[in-house]
């Protein structure tokens, strides 16, 4: 039988509504967790570290993944103390490794690194997801933040179903939508306003995809060496979604661009997060491909799926339904994890679950995206079709 990746599952401390306890029920092994309260470009002690782990541990799980260790935007953009920053971001590294926690998930979007549209988008069954819709992003661009230019991104079909839209709702109705937007982050809120969006797009002005790129190219040369003397893997996780937004440029979105990363500094310990649900949403993007090319940087993988429509729209799929090719995803992980070093085998968690069952009867999660019984029934769904593909696959 192939060898089975891990296990594992999301948890955002304790304040997540989600228990250890509920964890170690649904079958995870481990966890994909962060110190949250630890604001962005400080330095996570080791004894907070630790602390966490020993919560972990007692629980009868193991601490898989940090995810995520945040980038600062003064690190994006190398203004302000941004060499403070990344050597903060070093002296984490080193305190996570002298924890024995190996693989690190980060991300390098500018200002807003997770966007929906939707958070209680209603499918025909009465589940809710996740859902994002160029249209209410063009009402929420054009009529509420008022970005300059934001018009120039859209079509006038686009702008005319947003103008109509966004007249659909009353003042309170849209001051929510438009806040939902700007600051609903798993993890929590970060208090972002609208006037504290402009700000961070005057601070970008400037700033291509070239210029990110050289940014992004100076912080991975400050840090991997040091990740690579404590023996931790980085892993970037893709643009979600996996195009610009807010004129902003993304560089982590396709295949070209995750290889142009794991060449800027060729180690180990540069590498990706291979989330098929953010990949996935660009049809551009050659999903187990991908995985055959790349595997041997991959260090964590998040599993989910979005149906993609026409228009340019996409919501979260079940796991093993949308467009994403689930199957041919977990058997070329399978056959990638047989072939990785001991030590370095492969970590999986469920991504963004429906909202189902009991869970809509309940108070929202605050964590989008992350509530219970969704999440555990794709990991259910998972494990099985990598039972059923492992006992099947040929030795590698």
């Amino acid at each position: 039988m192939a060898r089975l990746l891990k296990q594992c599952f999301r948890w955002y401390g304790p304040q997540d509504p989600v228990t250890l306890k509920d964890i170690r029920q649904c079958g995870a092994e481990g966890l994909y967790t962060s110190l949250h309260q630890i604001p962005y470009g400080e330095v996570w002690p080791q004894a907070a570290i630790r602390e966490r782990k020993e919560l972990i541990e007692r629980a009868g799980l193991g601490w898989e993944a940090v995810e995520s260790l945040p980038v600062s935007e003064s690190i994006r953009l190398r203004a302000g103390p941004f060499e403070q920053h990344i050597g903060n971001y070093r002296a984490s590294l080193r305190n996570l490794a002298a924890e024995g926690i190996r693989v690190v998930i980060y991300n390098f979007m500018p200002v807003l690194d997770w966007v929906r549209t939707d958070l209680a988008h209603r499918l025909e069954d009465g589940a809710e997801c996740l859902r994002f819709d160029p249209v209410h992003f063009a009402a929420f661009e054009v009529h509420l933040l008022k970005r300059a230019g934001a018009e120039k991104d859209y079509t006038p079909g686009q702008l005319a179903a947003a103008q109509a839209f966004i007249e659909s709702m009353d003042s309170n109705q849209s001051h929510h939508f438009g806040q939902r937007i700007i600051d609903s982050f798993p993890g929590g809120t970060i208090g972002f306003t609208l006037d504290g969006i402009r700000a961070l797009l005057r601070d970008y002005e400037g700033v291509d995809a070239a210029r990110l790129r050289e940014h992004y190219r100076l912080f991975l040369e400050a840090v991997v060496p040091a990740a690579e003397d404590c023996g931790v893997r980085l892993a970037v996780h893709p643009d979600d979604p996996p195009f610009s937004i807010l004129g902003l440029p993304r560089i982590v979105s396709t295949e070209r661009d995750l290889k142009a990363i794991v060449e800027m500094v060729p180690s180990p310990a540069n590498g990706l997060c291979f989330c098929a649900g953010s990949l996935g949403a660009n049809p551009a993007n050659d999903l187990p491909g991908l995985i055959n090319r790349l595997g041997q940087r991959i260090h964590a993988v998040h599993l989910r799926s979005v149906q993609r429509e026409r228009d340019g729209s996409f919501y979260e799929a079940r796991h093993l339904e949308g467009s994403v090719p689930m199957s041919c995803v977990m058997n070329n992980l399978l056959r990638l994890n047989s072939r990785r070093p001991a030590g370095q085998g492969l970590s999986f968690r469920p991504d963004h679950g429906h909202r189902i069952l009991d869970d809509l009867s309940k108070p929202p999660n605050p964590n989008p995206g992350y509530d219970y019984l969704g999440r555990v029934r794709g990991l259910a769904e998972l494990r099985g079709l990598q039972l059923g593909l492992a006992y099947h696959a040929p030795r590698v």
